[in-house]
């Protein structure tokens, strides 16, 4: 297994979960963002002779299977409401590589019954702007507090397009929206006064969820992970000392293990091929 990952653009604990496992995982650490570790890969699969020398797979969404997945806990979600918010359920999905989100509309065209979603993302904005003006212009990807988000060309937007118009679903009925930093500093501290310690990207989401819900509706929203998993990020927010739960307490201490390669295909060609079999 090779996990490829923007250097210095995820949080400590994030990189001390994956990044210290040793064994057949490699991680290497790529001197970019999440979009060019993207176009790694792409480029990997592109490549006939490398697919069929290492017998190449995915498990990020540009995978199928990935999405799969995430859909079974959209039908969890949905069999812990009332009857009643069934029928007027809104999902807010905290959007970067749009895989999430594609997964959620893969479980309503399955029968599940949400009504609508809304795609939540940060500053990287392309599809927020694509909805509004119709123009597809990514801008550079920039860092922010969301960094799971960190993503300006989401794989799977034509995925989203070609599910509404397999469905016959209007575009337009996707919500969306894009939250600043601050913005979402601010709702991390509303939810904490609500007695609920939220991460940034479930922050982002349920900003969103709360600003354009309807009367009538009943709000969903989702998160990304245990706050600890952002424990510097959130504590400096928000104020308070975090507690690691078991897993991330047992790799916090340990070696990183990863390589640290530039956003250069020859090089990660080379790493792929002398791998043993």
């Amino acid at each position: 297994m090779v996990i490829l990952y923007p250097r210095g653009k995820i949080s400590p604990l994030q990189e001390k979960l994956f990044c210290t496992l040793g064994g057949n995982i490699h991680t290497i650490a790529i001197d970019s963002d999440f979009d060019a570790c993207q176009a790694l890969v792409k480029q990997a699969f592109d490549d006939e002779e490398l697919k069929q020398a290492i017998g190449l797979n995915s498990a990020n969404p540009i995978n199928i299977s990935r999405l799969l997945a995430q859909i079974c806990y959209y039908f969890e979600a949905v069999s812990q409401l009332p009857a009643a918010a069934r029928q007027q359920l809104v999902v807010s999905v905290p959007s970067g590589n749009f895989g999430d989100l594609t997964a959620g509309l893969l479980a309503k065209s399955l029968g599940l019954p949400i009504k609508r979603f809304i795609a939540a993302t940060n500053a990287n904005d392309t599809v927020p702007r694509y909805l509004s003006n119709g123009e597809w212009a990514p801008n550079p990807t920039v860092a922010t507090l969301s960094n799971a988000m960190d993503v300006s060309q989401p794989n799977n937007w034509p995925r989203v397009e070609e599910l509404f118009r397999r469905k016959n679903w209007a575009l337009p009925t996707l919500g969306f929206g894009a939250v600043s930093d601050d913005v979402t500093k601010a709702t991390m501290h509303e939810l904490e006064a609500l007695g609920y310690t939220s991460e940034p990207h479930a922050a982002i989401a349920y900003r969103l969820l709360r600003d354009q819900l309807q009367p009538g509706e009943f709000g969903l929203f989702l998160g990304t992970a245990h706050p600890a998993k952002f424990k510097e990020g959130v504590e400096a927010i928000l104020g308070k000392t975090l507690d690691l739960p078991e897993a991330l307490a047992q790799r916090a201490d340990l070696e990183l293990l990863s390589h640290n390669f530039a956003p250069d295909f020859a090089q990660l060609r080379q790493f792929l091929m002398a791998l043993p079999e």
